[in-house]
């Protein structure tokens, strides 16, 4: 296990210090901030009111219980039996950690941001998949970027954002299998 998380902070150190420049250290904070994505998931809610009319609340319904059961998941039952240090908090590291964020409270493993946002997008590709494969590059790509910038901006390691992005993808599946197998459709498009 230790050599696992020596490891991890290589990689860390990698993503943090090596791939560091202006555009990331502009464009990462800006990504993990969650007002940054308000109007995206206006247009989400668009898009199933659109295709969905009135079960428009019941997936809403269920993409909310999905996000608590996550959120708490990660945030609570994980990090309270881990209590892993942040990579900014971490003393073996000082001085090493560009921190770009204002917050390093809390624990690391895993990365509530990483789960969530994975659970979200396997969701929306459950959902939307019959828009063509682009969706699910888009879903994953926006997972995935919120999840780097979580590394790069000094608040997780690499292997928080991997294992939260594993356990989300697990939730964002099992609810929206859930949701399609149970919730009675009126205008589902599954392909």
């Amino acid at each position: 296990m230790e050599t696992i998380i020596q490891y991890d902070k290589i990689w860390f150190l990698f993503v943090n210090n090596t791939l560091s420049n202006p555009f990331f250290d502009w464009l990462c904070p800006l990504l993990r901030n969650q007002k940054t994505w308000y109007l995206f998931y206006a247009a989400i809610i668009y898009f199933f009111y659109k295709n969905y009319k009135n079960d428009t609340w019941k997936i809403l319904l269920v993409i909310a219980l999905m996000i608590v059961v996550s959120d708490q998941f990660s945030a609570n039952l994980v990090k309270k039996t881990f209590m892993r240090i942040r990579p900014c908090s971490e003393p073996s590291l000082h001085g090493m950690v560009k921190h770009l964020i204002a917050s390093c409270n809390g624990y690391s493993f895993i990365s509530a941001h990483a789960t969530n946002h994975f659970a979200l997008a396997l969701f929306f590709i459950f959902y939307f998949k019959h828009y063509g494969k682009w969706v699910i590059f888009i879903a994953l790509f926006w997972a995935f970027s919120i999840a780097f910038s979580q590394v790069y901006v000094g608040v997780h390691y690499p292997l928080d954002v991997i294992v939260g992005a594993m356990v989300g993808s697990l939730f964002g599946t099992a609810f929206a299998r859930y949701s399609l197998k149970f919730i009675k459709l009126t205008n589902l498009k599954i392909h």
